[in-house]
């Protein structure tokens, strides 16, 4: 009888441990609500909440430089804030050796040559590689060498000034990208012809920006670079970011379309970006390569979906000088390219597969 009631009593006082242990430890170990997250922006209609991740002990932090005549905004979720400092700083390395106005790039010494050969570096001769490849696909609505007509024009001043007709003409009959030759790394252009980057080098970099930052460990970012945004992977919830499209009769920032982004790039080309109206006509600086003068046609912006920022950038270029109708032809015999063609009477035209893309 004592040896049941000792049982009883011994019993009794591990219950009791059991629950004090099922009340108390919980409230000891429960995760605070405090994730170092800050509600994240990447465009005027994405908000992220703050929500648990593996990923939660690292704050969101943004980098913002200027480069390729455009502001660079970088942001990631990392420990070490040096990381993106020293991405930036590749940004601008690359653009030493990729912009035609800097001297001693890369682009400088090959319009500056007088048709002799020049070597380049490995990164100006993938960009060419990409060019000429795009340029024969599209039968040349693509040009790298339309420098002799794209200096002739003035989108900065804030001035409404046409180029000399005569002075264009003679500068569109320079621009021939089939007289640029490229062998592995020597570049020979004939004298009087120019290349301009504009419409693949930020691609290109943004490309190698995404590299660079896989590289040093980094799983979440969002990467704008002006009209090309690149992503790396998710947000840490595992949600999609999201990127605006912009309204083509809107401010800056406000939104005719998002769309979800994965790790992938998306790259805008619109008649709003950079030109001037007079006289009833946009004067923009989407060139055509066989005249000189902006593309006048149904058109006010292209967006292109791919894993390259570079091939986007160029494509983007590319269908919007062919329009839409050959411009889609072009989209839908590339594999992983996907495209949104938006007329300036706010008609949408989707390639194949882009609505996946497009959130609303």
């Amino acid at each position: 009888m004592k040896m049941n009631k000792k049982k009883l009593i011994v019993s009794a006082a591990i219950l009791l441990v059991i629950v004090a242990a099922l009340i108390f430890i919980p409230k000891l170990i429960k995760p605070s609500t405090d994730t170092g997250f800050e509600e994240e922006s990447v465009s005027v209609t994405d908000t992220v909440s703050i929500v648990e991740s593996p990923r939660s002990d690292f704050p969101k932090r943004t980098e913002v430089g200027f480069y390729l005549d455009t502001v660079i905004t970088i942001s990631a979720y990392v420990d070490d804030p040096q990381i993106l400092k020293d991405a930036m700083a590749e940004v601008g390395r690359y653009e030493q050796l990729l912009s035609r106005t800097v001297e001693g790039s890369d682009a400088w010494r090959i319009n500056h040559a007088g048709g002799e050969p020049v070597e380049v570096s490995e990164d100006m001769a993938a960009v060419l590689r990409c060019a000429q490849a795009i340029s024969e696909r599209s039968g040349g609505a693509f040009d790298v060498t339309i420098g002799p007509a794209s200096t002739l024009w003035d989108f900065k001043s804030g001035e409404a000034v046409l180029p000399d007709a005569d002075a264009l003409a003679g500068a569109a009959r320079q621009v021939d990208y089939t007289r640029l030759q490229l062998d592995g790394t020597t570049v020979t252009l004939p004298a009087g012809m120019m290349i301009d980057l504009g419409a693949i080098a930020k691609g290109y970099i943004a490309d190698r920006i995404r590299e660079y930052l896989v590289g040093r460990g980094v799983e979440h970012a969002i990467l704008s670079f002006g009209g090309n945004v690149i992503g790396i992977g998710t947000k840490p919830d595992g949600s999609p970011w999201k990127v605006g499209i912009q309204d083509i009769d809107k401010p800056t920032g406000e939104s005719m379309l998002v769309s979800r982004n994965t790790g992938t790039s998306a790259v805008t080309s619109g008649i709003y970006e950079r030109g001037f109206d007079l006289d009833g006509v946009r004067y923009h600086h989407l060139l055509s390569p066989f005249t000189g003068w902006p593309v006048q046609n149904e058109l006010a912006s292209v967006t292109i979906f791919s894993d390259s920022s570079m091939l986007g950038d160029a494509l983007s270029t590319t269908a919007f000088v062919l329009g839409t109708e050959e411009g889609l032809k072009l989209i839908e015999s590339l594999d992983g390219i996907e495209a949104v063609f938006i007329a300036r009477d706010r008609t949408i035209t989707y390639s194949s597969g882009a609505e996946e893309y497009i959130i609303k």
